[in-house]
């Protein structure tokens, strides 16, 4: 420890009427206990957990049975939205909607690794971004997405309206269980970002203005399927 720190400890120390700590504070604990993590819901508990907590953050969410709810569900909320461009992550899942066809009148793009700087200009200007999320925390309300060649973090960060699409399977209870899905990966399947999304784009300034989808989506609107 240098002689500046020395001073800064001592100054809090006297501070606070306590002696000067000597040495290092044991720490016989490392990560959550143990009764943390084998807590655990089961799934219509985790679905309703994750939707009143997402709720609190200013989401929207639905529950819906299949893929062609899913897709009836953005169409109908393209058209009420009068929605121009749709910009979709590269997903079998997504492509097996044929948005294009359903919305004719709509451009709908899908994320590609080329052209990387175009698809961010469509981004910025898109009304609406869809992705099939990584997975989904039911404790924090949060979805968690990854971005690569085939999935652009722009699609959930530009759009003025964000849709979220959620299997309930991939719904988990704790963060630490989405994290640990990460461990040991080998570097070269490491995605190259991990986005954690809890409701809509929030922002506030000094004198605690707060101001809803300045930095991105203003409405997002979670889809659990299953």
């Amino acid at each position: 420890m240098s002689e500046q720190q020395q001073a800064f400890i001592q100054m809090i120390s006297n501070r606070l009427g306590r002696p000067m700590p000597t040495e290092k504070p044991p720490h016989p604990f490392k990560g959550a206990p143990d009764f943390w993590k084998s807590y655990e819901l089961d799934l219509e508990q985790r679905i309703e957990l994750f939707r009143d907590n997402w709720a609190k953050a200013g989401g929207h969410s639905h529950r819906l049975s299949t893929m062609a709810e899913v897709k009836q569900f953005i169409v109908d909320h393209a058209q009420s939205l009068k929605a121009r461009q749709i910009l979709q992550q590269n997903q079998p899942e997504l492509l097996a909607l044929r948005l294009k066809e359903q919305l004719p009148t709509c451009q709908v793009t899908t994320w590609s690794p080329g052209n990387r700087d175009e698809l961010i200009s469509q981004a910025a200007s898109a009304d609406i971004g869809i992705a099939l999320v990584d997975q989904a925390v039911a404790h924090t309300g949060s979805i968690v997405v990854t971005s690569s060649g085939n999935t652009g973090r722009s699609v959930s960060l530009l759009p003025t309206v964000f849709i979220a699409i959620i299997p309930v399977e991939r719904l988990k209870t704790r963060l630490g269980e989405a994290l640990a899905s990460f461990d040991g990966r080998p570097r070269k399947q490491f995605p190259a970002g991990i986005h954690f999304i809890s409701g809509p784009s929030r922002s506030a300034d000094i004198e605690n203005d707060l101001t809803i989808g300045v930095h991105g989506p203003g409405i997002v609107f979670a889809l659990l399927v299953g």
